[in-house]
């Protein structure tokens, strides 16, 4: 079984909710929108997941097109979330949407919306997730 390992984290200091998140040296910010009390200063957090998601079924598009020398112009992934929650449950739904900036076969189409399935973060989001608190003495 292949084992990774990522980090971010994320400082809240200062302003109501700009939080600023590091990894690997590299900076983004997250905030609320000014209705729920923050600056707009950054994508909201269920922006990132999002943003996460997209950018990993793009990247993940590219390398495989590339393998097989398609060209398919530019790549576009559009993910929406649609959340409901009543009380503690949730029930998300995520709908990306791929397009390419060239015309292509329709075999090409299909194995390449079979392939936006596979990105790792797909993978992460559908497979069973634990998560761990602690709290830093």
């Amino acid at each position: 079984m292949e084992s990774t390992h990522r980090e971010v984290t994320a400082e809240l200091s200062g302003a109501p909710y700009r939080t600023t998140l590091t990894a690997r040296g590299i900076t983004a910010v997250a905030d609320e929108p000014a209705e729920h009390g923050g600056q707009d200063s950054g994508l909201r957090p269920h922006e990132l997941l999002l943003g996460a998601l997209a950018s990993c079924t793009a990247i993940t598009l590219r390398m495989y097109a590339q393998r097989k020398s398609w060209d398919v112009g530019a790549i576009r992934v559009h993910a929406a979330l649609d959340r409901r929650q009543s009380g503690r449950a949730v029930d998300s739904r995520v709908h990306l949407e791929v397009s390419f900036g060239k015309e292509i076969p329709e075999e090409q189409r299909e194995r390449l919306l079979q392939i936006a399935g596979a990105c790792p973060v797909h993978r992460t989001l559908e497979g069973p997730i634990a998560i761990t608190k602690a709290l830093k003495p």
